[in-house]
């Protein structure tokens, strides 16, 4: 491990830098509106999301990027969550009513985090909703001039008790999918995102009289999934070399590119044995010491037909992952209209489907907010100089590596599709998909039986940098991570340490110790001003170091490994300052302060442009200190002294008086003694 640790540090130089788009689009997934933000939303999507997009804003320029996420205000959680408000609490508002009043909390909320949004739109509200219905319409009939689109008639719940067909969240049963872990499956999913046929689902109860609803076959549109197998193969070999993609990512696509099997408990060995005459052809998997055995069919269709004999004749199976037909419609009146295309009776667009083409929504009624042609959209989507960047929960993985790659690509055309389009033609977004974040160990959501924090609630205890600085630490790319606050856990011990504020300290204690220790000292003995001249050459190797490395983990969204370098390098420009304050204190020589003051701010200077993305608050109070420009954050000098660049043909440069005991990045008002 050791030898491949300096291998790889070995590789990393000026002339090995990673590449970087001229143009990027960042968005951060859609939360329901239906909600508040939970902790799982911040600290498990849009801190990260944030981060690269102000990292790119510092790197590639503020105007070539785009961060936009929004509301997604339609689907079936929305509307029974608005059914139920208004049967039990007696609400009198309109259902655009509740998701305004969310939308704008969840707003306020990524504002008090820091979360720089372009726009944070809603798929229902204002003007993003007017350009995502005129996207929605564009895309599902450009799918369906391409022949990729196919109308099937599907049995839906019915509740013949309320008279009503039953949508998505309004029924809910086990998944039929083999190996879930999912508390809940709802009409067509479960809450780990498997996909199933609707008939498939365990056990179906209607949330709106509890009564076990019947089937009855209505016609919908979906987006022939199923024929896009060997071009999704060919996409996650693609993106599996690429290291710049998490192995969560292609390793889950894989999953749902098996061919389709049923799983069949050994108790029903011998009626299998019967049956297999009557069932598709299939090939039988056998495996020692397991409590089921395997069979597997050349199509969906196969299985389908197959299944319907094992459960006439009452054999227990579960079907395995694979690809299904993606619903693209419903019809549920709460939603995007959908477009006519055949004279059917006017339906709505499923809010899976539509919130995967949200962003291009979103990034469009960006560029006209700001007075710009809403064709320039391409310039950011469908160009091979820019990128774009999705972060999301590995739980949606299906929606956005499947589903959503899927349907990108079959704008391309009716055949010969490719996983590495054209200039011209929509990209494929690079997947950022991070592992659950837990709460106290256990996986947390709202509708399960542990919930999560409110994202809002966290500040009662924490600063916004605190937080954001130690979801970066958790190396949540890797694996599931509990987040572990000492105020919301029962279990903490009173003389224990609280680990969220591990890496915020860095920045409170001992990153602002170095710098009013140099604005002081220049104050005390330069009258204020900080010498500007040549940094040391092992002080410039070192900050080279740091801004390589710093530069390769976020190309590879290792955040944890980013907030690691900070850490090292910071503590080294501490143990740095304290020596050579010491020496030139002793001496009483200001010649020597002169020098250490020299390495020690080019020190800062680098640490505040590496921490910017993260603390932003706090490097800019930095930078507004030291009296300079914006320009401190463009990249293009990340390597140059000050007097290289900034303050070049200075020798000394006026500081602004920082009064004792100001903090340039703050602890909570509640970590410090009564």
């Amino acid at each position: 491990m050791e030898n491949n640790e300096k291998n790889y540090k070995k590789k990393i130089s000026r002339d090995n830098r990673p590449e970087f788009p001229k143009k990027a689009v960042i968005t951060g997934g859609m939360p329901y509106g239906n909600k508040e933000l939970h902790f799982g939303h911040v600290g498990g999507v849009f801190v990260f999301a944030d981060v690269y997009a102000r990292f790119l804003r510092d790197r590639i320029g503020s105007e070539n990027v785009i961060f936009v996420s929004g509301t997604d205000c339609y689907g079936s959680p929305i509307a029974e969550s608005y059914r139920k408000l208004v049967k039990d609490k007696g609400y009198t508002g309109s259902i655009k009513d509740f998701v305004q009043s969310n939308h704008d909390s969840q707003k306020k909320t990524l504002n008090d985090y820091g979360i720089s949004l372009n726009l944070f739109g809603a798929s229902g509200l204002g003007k993003p909703a007017e350009v995502h219905n005129e996207v929605s319409d564009w895309f599902i009939r450009k799918l369906y001039e391409n022949g990729h689109l196919q109308r099937i008639a599907t049995a839906q719940f019915y509740d013949e008790k309320a008279g009503t067909f039953l949508n998505g969240r309004q029924v809910v049963g086990k998944c039929p999918v083999q190996g879930c872990q999912s508390e809940k499956g709802y009409a067509d999913e479960c809450d780990l995102g498997h996909q199933y046929m609707p008939k498939d689902l365990i056990d179906p109860k209607s949330t709106v009289t509890g009564e076990t609803p019947v089937m009855k076959d209505v016609y919908n549109w979906y987006f022939k999934l199923t024929e896009h197998l060997d071009i999704l193969r060919e996409y996650a070999a693609d993106i599996k070399q690429k290291e710049n993609v998490r192995q969560v990512v292609y390793k889950t696509i894989g999953e749902f590119l098996e061919p389709p099997v049923v799983y069949i408990m050994n108790d029903f060995r011998e009626k299998y044995e019967e049956l297999k005459g009557s069932l598709a052809s299939h090939e039988l998997i056998e495996e020692a010491k397991k409590t089921s055995f395997t069979i597997i069919f050349k199509t969906l269709e196969d299985r389908e037909k197959s299944c319907e004999v094992l459960s006439g004749a009452g054999v227990r199976f579960r079907t395995g992952k694979t690809l299904v037909p993606f619903r693209l419609t419903g019809n549920i009146d709460w939603g995007v209209p959908a477009p006519v295309l055949e004279g059917e009776d006017p339906l709505t667009v499923w809010v899976w489907p539509e919130s995967l083409w949200a962003p291009i929504s979103f990034t469009q009624a960006y560029l006209e907010s700001i007075g710009h042609s809403r064709d320039e959209w391409k310039d950011f989507w469908c160009s091979k100089d820019a990128q774009v960047y999705q972060f999301i929960g590995q739980d949606n993985i299906y929606f956005y590596g499947v589903a959503e790659m899927a349907m990108f690509m079959a704008l391309q055309g009716k055949d010969k599709l490719s996983c590495t389009p054209e200039e011209g033609e929509l990209q494929l977004p690079i997947l950022v998909a991070n592992h659950h974040i837990l709460f106290l160990d256990k996986k947390a959501s709202s509708s399960g039986a542990v919930k999560p924090p409110m994202a809002a609630e966290l500040l009662n205890y924490y600063t916004a940098e605190q937080l954001r600085m130690h979801f970066l630490s958790l190396g949540l790319g890797m694996r599931s991570v509990s987040f572990q606050p000492k105020p919301l856990n029962p279990a903490a011990k009173q003389d224990e340490g609280d680990p969220v504020t591990k890496e915020g300290f860095l920045l409170s204690n001992v990153f602002n110790r170095i710098i009013r220790t140099c604005f002081y000292d220049a104050q005390k003995y330069l009258d204020g001003k900080m010498p500007v001249g040549n940094v040391d050459e092992d002080i410039l190797a070192e900050s080279e170091k740091a801004v390589l490395e710093y530069e390769r983990f976020m190309y590879k969204f290792e955040f944890h490994q980013v907030t690691y370098v900070l850490d090292s390098y910071i503590r080294k420009a501490s143990k740095y300052m304290a020596k050579a304050k010491a020496e030139a204190d002793k001496a009483d020589d200001n010649e020597l302060r002169k020098k250490w003051l020299v390495n020690v701010f080019h020190m800062i200077k680098t640490a505040a442009v590496l921490l910017h993305p993260i603390a932003s608050d706090g490097t800019e109070m930095v930078r507004d200190y030291m009296n300079l420009s914006g320009e401190l954050w463009n990249w293009d000098h990340i390597f140059d002294t000050l007097a290289d660049s900034i303050l070049k043909g200075e020798t000394e440069h006026d500081l602004k008086f920082l009064e004792p005991r100001v903090d340039f990045f703050k602890r909570h008002e509640s970590q410090f003694e009564k």
